[in-house]
């Protein structure tokens, strides 16, 4: 793939909607193409964590670990992000990570977001309201998944 067609890939992700050329070419250039086969992790829960991880290729599983059993939150595949909780809140990392079939992703790590807002405040700030609306859509999500569950256990305030 030529680095004009990673980075239309790139502009095509919800990720970087409404990123220019220039910006996504300047964190790509700071950024590091990994390849994971099925059954490893690209990080664990309780690590420490300083960049974020979009999936090119292939499909992971994130999941939280609770007394040796593993709960699965949500799958990643292509044009999917994940591990920015960390660049947010400065947090370890809340889950883990593994791939399930082997896996292209581009991870890229706070610094190159720093650069961005040194060179372009503007395009940094529209990948921290991408950002936003992705952690919201997680956040509406989950309140869902809750919700079903009150509702499966007659959880009412009333009769």
């Amino acid at each position: 793939m030529t680095a004009e067609e990673r980075i239309h890939l790139l502009q095509s992700m919800p990720f970087f909607g409404a990123i220019n050329e220039a910006s996504v070419a300047l964190i790509l250039g700071q950024s590091k193409t990994i390849n994971l086969t099925a059954g490893e992790y690209f990080f664990h829960q309780d690590e420490q964590g300083d960049s974020l991880f979009l999936i090119e290729q292939g499909r992971s599983v994130v999941f939280k670990k609770h007394e040796n059993k593993e709960y699965i939150l949500r799958h990643a595949e292509h044009g999917d992000c994940f591990g920015e909780l960390a660049l947010i809140d400065f947090s370890p990392r809340s889950a883990s990570v593994r791939a399930e079939t082997d896996c292209t992703a581009i991870e890229i790590p706070s610094s190159a977001l720093h650069s961005l807002f040194q060179q372009n405040p503007e395009q940094f700030l529209i990948i921290q309201m991408n950002m936003g609306r992705e952690v919201s859509r997680r956040l509406r999500a989950s309140d869902n998944r809750w919700f079903q569950l009150q509702i499966a256990n007659s959880n009412t305030l009333s009769s």
